[in-house]
């Protein structure tokens, strides 16, 4: 079909094109007949023939191919379409009930999101739904599962279902299996698999139906799935989106697809009752148990209740050893055990899902808690842990610690049970933890490394990782670390682009360190043997430790051993294995292994991620070596990945690592005894300790050449050397902190010329350190020499200083003269022309000094934000008011700032600074000199503001040199007076009431007297009685007025008066008008709220328990206040600044009324817990023995710390709900100091020395009205290692020590 031809008559022409067009439509409009793989292709197809055609090219040639193409396509769904089963729908399972309503969902919606009960059958039902539908015909139905076990156990269930076999209509693909066949219907899969798939298939053309099942789990896989997907969809109207699970947060998925819509299955096949049965005993009766006893008695206490296997779920697979051999040695020996974790062996995991008579029980992990049926469970015993990854972008660690498991994940384990009959779930913990253990497990996302996922984004030109839609977009810090990683393995440049070897490492299914390992392989020759160890370390270690059998097992692995490199090790396993594979069948492999304490599976799984390794690194035109490589060879390319796991030995046995962390060598390590000098790591592991595992020795040598992108080079001490007569410098290159090359000697000259020069001239010619035989060296010596004696006489400055001498050689001697030789080359040459060049001139030297009383320089009066307050001068060295006098107004004492005098005045400052300087020790000292150069320096960075002079100087010399001054190395006593301000404080009349130079005792002698006076100044216009409601207009932060002719600065502050009443007064502190406000805030409230407040005061929830419980603590009245007051605080006042107007004030009580009834049963609850708790606490000290004397007072004056009167109101919102655990705490303590009263009094004196310093800091910042952050966290910290030391079970809110505490308190005095 030619748009030229007929002998090219334009109305034949004209009817030609018309007629492909409208074939082309057809052709367009029949694509949705085709399978969706081939939909996006015949589409691209398409708009080449349409360009071609408006080009005016021949298109017949292609376009009946397509045509062809198209058809066979649409015969091929044809044929599925009359192939699809007809599924058979169990009317007992819950979701059965909804399924109607769900396939309407599923028709009328492109995503929607399904949740409701554990046991509903949404896993196995949703698919064959979607088949129901005739989903599945013209794409798969793809089916994620968050792990293998999960994706084979349900694709057999479902194939079961249809009554077809795995690998026909339904099949799955996980790592190293793929049992998907030409007719699949249904396609189960990990999460994992279909991540991996989007780099090969961008569009995911290959599915119609996409189920993303167990999404509560918010796996990194699942959350950048969901992301992916989201800006899918749009491009892809014809792919179905459904997300699943038994508990997942449904409106968090559906704000993140546009609103889809939410179906929740209510009800299951049969009831769970719930029951707790903590470790620690309820009361003193009882006694602990450990968590081997506790499930024990669990298993007996369900075993009575009827036959029925039991499903427990411990932490790892050691914990199911253990409990395997405590419940062997418990129980009958007909009872069957069977573990389940996910590194068993499919067939091994099999034998969970077969028939069986006899009792079981099945010890699992938490890979048992989704989607996993394990038949026949009647019973689930849960201990409420699980191990959780994190990682740490502070201390670039990933974690596996056991931690306590959310609410969520409880509830998935409970719901493993009452699928067969009425199930029991018994919980060994507390229902009141459980009910404060966070809702939903963190994402994975917000807890691991995204090195990983930014390279694949990258790969995939995903746009920048701040910009993907995640559900939860990640911590910038941890998006930063994951650049910074990244660059560290060259992935991508400083400006985060992508490398070319980035998208090298991004084709290799292993983290980016193992794959920069790889490719840094093929450069040293060493290809063969780093791809067995990346194998290696990218799973987990196959050799076991069994707890019984630990020195027998360590034996057997000590023939591996290397003493220099434990990757070595790792070869000489494989070479091993390897060898007895070729010689022994597969069950003598397996027994074998058995024997030298090697997991046949993980084996297993080594080889076949080392065959797939080999696969892609050949793809990639990469060779195997054929001869052996090198130890040094091999280990750089190790190194190349590993450059952040370095560390350098220290003392007892630790080790500098990067960034300045001490680990310790792993004791099962090969190099633990001899412990080479510098060693890398493949991982590191904080358990007990921050431990290295799987250990190499290094050369520093070599990281200089691997690691020029990340290193540091410094030059410590540039200086003058007489000898030499050149600067030199101590060169030191570090990577991340590490010194590589230390102290390194070079000539510092050609590095700065222009400081090398500065140095040359002030320390060889201005101080004379220079061997020179000149004729105008001794000139100048004696001049100097000669006016020097004059100014002793004189007592007055008569010669040139530092700077004046440094001038007058730099404006002669020309730039790039910085050593000895070079000067006295050009000296001879300019001294041809100018003999008497370099010559002083006594003339000029003792010309007199200009002006120096500047009025900016010295001002008549000082500025304090506001605040003008006069100054004074006065010459007379000796006399009490030698130097400035600051006159101050007696109202005015509270509000002038200690750290602003700090800084004197402009014109003395830089003397003040330079006498500061000289007050320090001479080891800090030196490192500031000149002491003039840096004052000068220091003058043009800083200004008077927040920070003390002294603060100002400390952390702005630490930025110039690195010198950190600690704060009682300032000497402030050494300065002479006249360089410290002299303060007087005047009464309204002007008569002195106190003169002195100690500020600080001044304004702590004065400051009632201060109040006072500030509340008597005459202030009407700020002022007003019997205040109703808010109309008095806006009421500022702050306002200023002038009085006797002083300029004052004022807080307005809506008082609650104690006649009932409110009052606008004008106080003379920002806290303390914010603290006032805040009180007649909530009485205003009440007036505003009328009937309601009164009722909600009259009948507070529980108010009579508390009444009980706080006898003889106050009043009821004071309780009642107390508990209005934190109820008012909490709906009305808990976020946001306070109103400063009308409007403001009105939209607060808007917003407040909505919350008033959440923050009433709130706070009661709380007040309840803490006073029942309080109670307890106060019978528990009634028995009171002499001998335990200073611990009881030390717990009493703890708890008069933390309950007195007014207590709810004044306890910071975040710290009041763990007061109930603070006083729980006291009680255990109480119960352990008749046992032990000496580690008590150890651990107290270590908590009383922490109190003391924040007891005092606590009562000066209350008699200065202010508010710490710091001080406040560290008092509630100090609750927190109390708990730490004296009841641990009751665990801490964070991890907290003494050593955090001393640096929380370096911050409190920072502040």
């Amino acid at each position: 079909m030619r748009r030229a031809g007929w002998n090219g008559h334009p109305w034949v022409n004209e009817l030609l094109g018309i007629f492909v067009e409208k074939l082309l439509a057809i052709l367009s409009a029949r694509l949705s007949e085709c399978p969706t793989r081939d939909r996006a292709a015949f589409a691209r197809r398409l708009r080449g023939l349409r360009q071609r055609l408006r080009d005016g090219k021949p298109i017949d040639q292609d376009l009946e191919p397509l045509t062809a193409e198209v058809d066979a396509a649409a015969v091929r769904l044809r044929e599925r379409r009359a192939a699809l089963p007809t599924p058979e729908f169990d009317d007992s399972l819950p979701i059965n009930a909804h399924r109607a309503a769900i396939a309407a969902a599923i028709r009328a919606h492109q995503v929607i999101v399904l949740c409701g009960e554990t046991g509903s059958g949404k896993t196995t039902q949703l698919p064959k739904i979607c088949l129901s539908l005739g989903l599945g015909a013209a794409g798969l139905i793809g089916h994620t599962q968050p792990r293998r076990i999960a994706a084979r156990s349900v694709a057999a269930r479902i194939a079961a279902e249809l009554g077809t076999t795995v690998g026909g209509q339904v099949g799955y693909k996980v790592r190293f299996s793929d049992r998907t066949g030409p007719d699949a219907l249904v396609k189960l899969m990990t999460d994992g698999i279909l991540l991996a798939e989007t780099q090969s298939d961008r569009q995911l053309d290959q599915y119609e139906v996409i189920i993303l099942d167990e999404a509560h789990e918010r796996s990194l896989n699942i959350d950048f799935l969901l992301g992916y997907l989201k800006r899918l969809l749009p491009r892809r109207p014809d792919l179905k989106l459904i997300i699943t699970s038994a508990t997942i947060d449904p409106e968090r998925f559906s704000r993140h697809f546009d609103h889809a819509p939410i179906i929740e299955v209510s009800g299951r096949a049969w009831p769970v009752e719930v029951r707790y049965r903590p470790l620690l005993a309820v009361d003193e009766d009882e006694r602990d148990r450990d968590l081997q006893q506790a499930i024990l008695d669990a298993v007996d206490e369900v075993w009575k209740e009827g036959p029925g296997d039991i499903l427990i779920f411990l932490s790892g697979e050691r914990e199911i050893r253990e409990t395997a051999e405590s419940l062997r040695k418990h129980h009958p020996p007909n009872t069957e055990i069977l573990p389940l974790y996910a590194r068993l062996s499919a067939a091994e995991q099999g034998r969970v899902f077969q028939p069986h008579g006899r009792p079981r029980i099945v010890l699992a992990t938490n890979v048992a808690e989704t989607s996993l049926t394990v038949p026949g469970i009647r019973y689930v015993i849960d201990p409420g842990t699980a191990r959780i990854s994190r990682y740490s972008p502070r201390s670039k660690i990933q974690r596996l610690p056991v931690e306590k498991i959310s609410q969520a994940s409880a509830n998935q384990r409970a719901g493993r049970c009452g699928r067969v009959m009425a199930g029991v779930c018994v919980r060994l913990y507390a229902e009141e933890d459980f009910q404060a253990r966070p809702a939903f497990t963190d994402p994975e996302i917000l807890r691991t490394h995204l090195a990983a996922v930014i390279l694949q984004m990258c790969a995939l030109s995903l746009g920048r990782p701040e910009e993907f839609p995640f559900v939860d977009p990640p911590d910038s810090r941890q998006i930063s670390d994951g650049f910074r990683l990244l660059f560290e393995l060259r992935a991508v440049d400083e400006q985060r682009r992508i490398t070319d070897l980035g998208r090298q490492l991004a084709k290799l299914p292993v983290d980016p360190r193992l794959g920069r390992m790889l490719l840094a392989a093929r450069k040293e020759g060493c290809l063969r043997e780093t791809s067995i160890i990346v194998a290696a370390l990218a799973i987990q270690d196959p050799r076991e430790r069994p707890l019984e059998k630990q020195q027998a097992a360590d034996e057997k692995h000590r023939r591996f051993r290397d003493e220099y490199s434990d990757f070595l090790a790792l070869l000489k396993l494989w070479e091993y294995y390897h060898e007895q594979a070729r010689q022994l069948s597969r069950n003598q492999l397996r027994n074998l292994c058995q024997v030298d304490f090697l997991s046949f599976v993980r084996m297993r799984e080594w080889h076949d991620l080392h065959q797939e390794l080999l696969g892609r690194v050949t793809e990639m035109g990469m060779r195997l070596n054929e001869e052996a490589a090198p130890y040094a060879n091999l280990h750089r390319a190790l190194l190349t990945g590993l450059l952040g796991h370095l560390g350098l030995k220290q003392e007892d046995n630790a080790y500098l690592g990067a960034r300045g962390r001490n680990f310790y060598l792993f004791p099962g390590s090969g190099l633990f005894k001899k412990r080479p000098r510098w060693v890398v790591a493949a991982e590191l592991v904080e358990t007990t300790r921050l431990y290295a595992r799987t250990v190499a020795r290094i050369e520093p040598e070599w990281v200089e050449g691997l690691a020029e992108h990340l290193l540091k080079r410094s030059y410590a001490e540039p200086h003058w050397e007489k000898r030499s007569a050149r600067v030199t410098a101590t060169e030191r290159v570090t990577l991340y902190g590490l010194p590589i090359i230390a102290n390194r000697r070079v000539d510092y000259g050609p590095l700065d010329p222009t400081l090398a020069r500065d140095i040359f001239i002030r320390q060889a010619l201005v101080e004379g350190e220079f061997h020179c035989k000149a004729a105008f060296f001794e000139h100048n010596r004696q001049l100097l020499a000669e006016l020097e004696e004059l100014e002793v006489r004189a007592r007055r400055d008569l010669t040139a200083d530092e700077e004046t001498l440094y001038h007058f050689y730099d404006e002669r001697i020309p730039q790039g003269i910085y050593s000895g030789s070079g000067f006295e080359s050009w000296r001879k040459r300019a001294e041809r022309e100018n003999p008497r060049l370099l010559f002083l001139d006594r003339a000029a030297l003792l010309a007199e000094a200009g002006p120096v009383a500047e009025g900016e320089r010295f001002p008549d009066r000082l500025d304090l934000d506001g605040l003008q307050l006069p100054l004074t001068y006065r010459f007379a060295p000796g006399a009490d008011d030698d130097g400035v006098t600051l006159t101050v107004p007696l109202a005015a004492v509270n509000q002038v700032d200690l750290k602003r005098l700090d800084w004197l005045v402009p014109g003395l400052r830089a003397e003040r600074m330079a006498a500061l300087l000289k007050s320090l020790p001479k080891a800090l000292r030196r490192n500031f000199v000149p002491v003039p150069n840096y004052v000068q320096a220091l003058l043009e960075v800083i200004e008077p503001g927040a920070r003390s002079l002294v603060e100002a100087m400390t952390e702005d010399l630490q930025r110039m040199t690195g010198v950190r001054i600690p704060e009682e190395a300032w000497n402030p006593e050494a300065v002479p007076s006249h360089l410290r301000m002299r303060v007087q404080v005047v009464d309204a009349e002007g008569k002195t009431l106190t003169v002195g130079r100690d500020w600080a005792a001044i304004q702590a002698e004065l400051r009632g007297e201060a109040r006072a006076g500030f509340a008597a100044l005459p202030t009407p216009e700020f002022e007003r009685e019997r205040v109703r409601d808010w109309d008095f207009g806006a009421l500022p932060e702050e306002v200023s007025f002038v009085r006797n002719g002083i300029r004052l600065r004022g807080y307005p502050a809506l008082i609650a008066e104690p006649d009932g009443t409110l009052a606008l007064r004008l106080l003379d502190s920002l806290a303390g008008a914010e603290a006032a406000t805040r009180a007649g805030l909530r009485r205003l409230i009440g007036w505003r709220l009328g009937p309601v407040f009164k009722t909600l005061a009259r009948d507070l929830p529980r108010f009579q328990r508390m009444t009980l419980h706080s006898i003889g603590l106050e009043t009821q009245e004071q309780l009642r206040e107390d508990v209005m007051n934190a109820i008012l605080d909490r709906a009305f006042l808990a976020d946001g600044p306070l109103p400063r107007d009308r409007a403001a004030f009105d939209a607060l009580l808007e917003r407040g009324k909505a919350r008033l009834s959440a923050a009433t049963k709130e706070v009661c609850e709380t007040a309840d817990a803490i006073l029942a708790a309080y109670h307890e606490v106060r019978r528990a000290l009634a028995d009171e023995s002499p001998v335990w004397a200073a611990a009881m007072a030390d717990i009493r004056d703890q708890l008069a710390k933390l309950v007195y009167p007014g207590f709810l109101s004044r306890t910071p919102a975040e710290w009041l709900p763990h007061l109930p655990r603070y006083l729980r705490a006291i009680t255990l303590r109480l119960q352990k100091l008749r046992q032990a009263p000496d580690k008590d009094r150890q651990r107290r004196e270590e908590i009383v020395r922490l109190w003391e310093p924040c007891r005092r800091q606590w009562e000066r910042n209350a008699q200065r009205e202010r508010q710490d952050p710091e001080l406040i966290r560290f008092r509630w910290l100090l609750e927190e290692l109390r708990v730490s030391q004296f009841a641990q079970e009751l665990k801490t809110l964070l991890p907290v020590s003494v050593k955090r505490l001393e640096e929380q308190w370096g911050k409190v005095r920072q502040g």
